[in-house]
């Protein structure tokens, strides 16, 4: 077993040493991510303040909107002053859905990822008029001999299904709200969910988020807080990680065909095929590409969703998604994500329903177990959202309490196929429609997207529910963010908020990491998954208030409402990273796109600069100083082990040098005197020989032979030599160094001629060849044998609060590897915020990190052993 006792092979380890290498190589020591993708000296001004160190005070919740607001309205009369002075509609240069189309780039529909993969904006895709005025062209020109030819059906198939235009693949055309509607205006009779109908773009959470605060005009009108129509301006304000912030657009917007004559004219002298054309199919909300409103003259839905992809780069950036994070971006408000099968109260969850558009949104998604929503399960379409209009609870004409609810599909309209609405009970035209209901709830069937269900049937055939809190100026809102390593061993955080309430109430807590939606494409490899509890300060483990959980992996945000009294709370994160090895590194996207699509990288790019300088810290000029003096103190450090271990690598080879040459010297002399004694042997053998003439031929050979082949000490053989380990040369050096070494004198000699050695002289072996080229110094990229360690310095391990540059100077230049470039395969950083709502004005929190790796250790703050890895 020579592996675990590592006699036969030095390089073979015990395999706890092997199991702990593999650790090692698995996880970085010092994680880290990129926390911006552009030099800061490109946008000096405009990134957000760096956020201060320590405690942060809360504001009204109202404080932020307001600004924002104010902002978006400065902006938008600024538009119109100057619209006014060059007698032009306002075309917006940030979101040119116009421009972006004629040059092919596609930026404003597609997201990064698309450049990414090599999809280029329109690729060889075309429409079906496209296509059949292709086929048209060819058959008028005379150009083929035959007119039949072959043709691939597949890849004309593909051409078709991908292309833009009027076939389906894409928008058709882009004009100004103007041309497309003929008495346009932002508002027919107000907002009604009945107006909100989605698009060819996947965002029905969108859409549903949208109707959802319908029914609240004030919500509504706080959306869009100023415009002019007549310019084509508008400007709305959205929530986005924990802050308000506002966009302004123009009205051109996308529509499903294609221009007449896009793709050649057409004789057409009194111009009535076109006005037929654009009547039929570029006039009112149906010839939207995207989400329209049900009146043919009503623009703010198509107005509010452009500003909505705007805001995240593209349309692209807004398919998929949760409708309870959509009514957050619309409203400030904080969602809760309930189970149905979870749940525990189905009274205490009905006493909240009843209170919809009022203290709380909701919204519900259907199962998508069994298919998307191109299928549908008694109506409702699979992997859809919904919204939840109202809830009502009245008797029937015996007495009888019955509970209902009234859900509506973003779709406003069933499908071809009839699908999209429930079909049960209480669904439109079933039996429980008698006059009594009828008249009871106003109600009358219609093909617009409403349906009543009973409260069983909601919980049964919806697979969760979006409960949103709205906040008005009674709250108090704070929020502190930072950023931290995530171990790939799960459990609770040592970096925790400490929340102080001076007056006591009902609670909102919101653990939150950034929203990626905003840089699709950027996010790295690593997906979060939230958890928290709430605890008094310095309490026992396990001892805690309140602990939050997600529904979802790889949740946006959780929260937990509850009543506490005044005093100190701490909140403790638990983070759980998953990693997808498939998604790309953001270094690869950022020196890809830089090169093939620069325009796209800087919006994106933007929006992830923002969006992660709310996890850096300013730091304060003292703490400059003392990571300046830190550095400074590990680089002269360096320096001077760096020289000292030049001057004893200087001094070993000067003392190698020594010992070879007397060893040489030594070796020679002896051969002299040993071949004087020869000599001189060989004269008494002479001068025998001639007195012992009378002897024997026999003996006289012997003799010669005897003289001829003198039998000297025998020398220590090479092998011998190289039997004597490194250590004992090195040995002798340190031996020389503590007390001079000493003259040769008569005694030596004699021992020499008598075949022993001083003890010293007997480890003063000279070693082979390979030792005598010089050592590698600290300098070297190679680990040198035992000797090679006497000019070997380790480094200390730098701790978790030093940065990577004092690490480095701290250590020992070392020769560039390749393998120093690369990442370890864990290296998870989440930024990571917490938001607390209170009807206390003097609410704060502090943010407390730990001082050291130890300290930063995973918590068990259930103070039992975990039973599973992500519990």
């Amino acid at each position: 077993m020579s592996s675990i006792s590592g006699e036969d092979d030095g390089a073979a380890k015990p395999p706890q040493q092997v199991l702990e290498d593999f650790w090692d190589s698995l996880v970085t020591k010092k994680p880290g991510k990129v926390t911006n993708i552009f030099p800061q000296s490109l946008y000096t001004n405009l990134l957000p303040p760096l956020r201060k160190p320590g405690s942060v005070r809360g504001r009204n919740a109202a404080e932020s909107y307001q600004a924002a607001a104010d902002e978006c309205r400065a902006r938008v009369k600024r538009i119109v002053r100057e619209c006014n002075r060059t007698n032009e509609k306002f075309c917006d240069p940030d979101f040119d859905i116009e421009s972006d189309r004629a040059c092919g780039a596609n930026n404003c529909l597609e997201g990064l990822m698309e450049w990414f993969d090599n999809v280029s904006g329109g690729g060889s895709a075309v429409s079906t008029y496209e296509l059949g005025d292709a086929f048209r062209t060819l058959a008028t020109s005379n150009l083929l001999a035959d007119p039949t030819m072959l043709i691939n059906v597949n890849a004309a198939t593909r051409i078709m299904d991908s292309g833009g235009g009027g076939g389906g693949g894409g928008p058709g055309s882009v004009h100004r709200i103007d041309w497309i509607f003929e008495n346009p205006s932002f508002t027919v009779d107000g907002f009604s969910s009945s107006d909100v109908q989605q698009g060819a773009n996947g965002d029905c959470w969108f859409i549903a988020a949208v109707a959802s605060i319908c029914s609240n005009p004030e919500l509504m009108d706080k959306i869009c807080v100023e415009k002019n129509e007549e310019c084509g301006v508008y400007g709305f304000v959205f929530y986005r990680d924990g802050e308000w912030t506002y966009t302004v657009v123009d009205d051109n917007l996308y529509l499903r065909n294609a221009d007449i004559d896009a793709y050649g004219d057409d004789y057409d002298p009194s111009g009535k095929k076109e006005r037929k054309w654009k009547k039929n199919y570029q006039t009112g909300s149906d010839a939207l590409y995207f989400a329209s409103c049900a009146d043919q003259d009503e623009t703010w839905l198509p107005l509010l969703e452009k500003a909505y992809a705007k805001v995240h780069g593209d349309y692209d950036s807004i398919a998929g998604g949760m409708t309870g994070e959509g009514i957050e971006d619309l409203t400030g408000g904080v969602t809760t994500k309930v189970m149905t099968n979870r749940i525990l109260s189905k009274e205490r969850l009905w006493k909240e329903l009843v209170q919809v558009n009022n203290q709380f949104l909701f919204s519900a998604s259907s199962p998508g177990a069994y298919g998307d929503d191109s299928e549908a399960r008694r109506g409702l379409a699979l992997s859809h959202a919904y919204s939840i209009m109202k809830a009502v609870e009245e008797k029937d004409e015996n007495g009888k309490k019955v509970r209902l609810v009234q859900v509506r599909n973003p779709w406003g309209r069933r499908s071809a196929n009839g699908m999209g609405e429930w079909n049960g009970s209480w669904a439109d035209g079933s039996s429980e429609w008698t006059p009594y209901w009828m008249e009871k709830l106003q109600y009358r069937f219609a093909d617009d997207g409403l349906f009543w269900m009973s409260y069983d049937d909601l919980q049964k055939r919806f697979r969760s529910l979006d409960r949103t809190r709205l906040f008005d100026a009674d709250w108090t809102v704070v929020s502190q963010w930072t950023s931290t390593p995530i171990a790939w061993m799960t459990g609770f955080l040592s970096t925790k908020f400490v929340v102080e309430i001076k007056k006591g109430g009902p609670t909102v807590f919101v653990l939150c990491q950034l929203d990626h939606r905003y840089f699709k494409g950027l996010e790295g490899k690593y997906r979060f998954d939230l958890h928290f509890i709430v605890q008094d300060e310095n309490a026992s483990p396990g001892d805690h208030i309140v602990r939050a959980r997600g529904a979802y992996f790889g949740n946006r945000s959780i929260s937990a409402e509850v009543d506490l009294e005044p005093g100190k709370y701490e909140v403790l994160p638990k983070i759980v990273a998953s990693k997808d090895d498939d998604q790309p590194e953001v270094y690869d996207v950022v020196t890809k796109l830089a090169d093939s699509n620069p325009q796209k990288l800087r919006q994106i790019g933007m929006n992830y600069d923002i969006a992660n300088a709310k996890g850096v810290v300013e730091v304060s000029e003292e703490e400059k100083k003392k990571k300046e003096q830190k550095k400074k103190d590990a680089q002269e450090k360096k320096k001077k082990e760096k020289e000292e271990a030049e001057k004893e690598k200087a001094e070993f080879d000067a003392w190698k040098k020594e010992k070879k040459e007397r060893e040489e010297k030594e070796k020679k002399e002896k051969e002299e005197k040993e071949k004087e004694e020869r000599e001189q042997k060989d004269k008494e053998e002479k001068e025998k020989d001639k007195a012992s003439a009378d002897r024997d031929g026999k003996e006289k050979t012997e003799s010669s032979q005897v003289a001829a082949n003198p039998t000297p000490d025998e020398p220590i053989s090479a092998e011998s030599k190289k039997a004597d380990s490194a250590q004992e040369v090195v040995k002798e050096f340190h031996d020389k160094e503590a007390a001079p070494e000493s003259k040769n004198t008569s005694a030596d000699a004699e021992a020499d001629k008598s075949g022993t050695k001083d003890k010293a002289e007997s480890k003063s072996v000279p070693t082979d060849d390979s030792d005598d080229s010089p050592r590698p110094t600290p300098d070297s990229e190679e680990v040198g044998s035992e000797a090679d360690g006497l000019a070997t310095r380790h480094a200390p391990v730098p701790g978790p609060d030093e940065d990577l540059a004092e690490a480095d100077a701290a250590a020992p230049a070392a020769a560039p590897r390749a393998s120093d470039n690369k990442q370890n395969p864990w290296n998870a950083v989440c930024v990571l915020g917490l938001r607390v709502y209170s009807k206390d004005p003097e609410v704060s929190i502090k943010l407390v990190k730990p001082k050291d790796a130890e300290e930063a250790a995973v918590l068990d703050a259930d103070g039992a052993t975990q039973a599973g890895a992500t519990m």
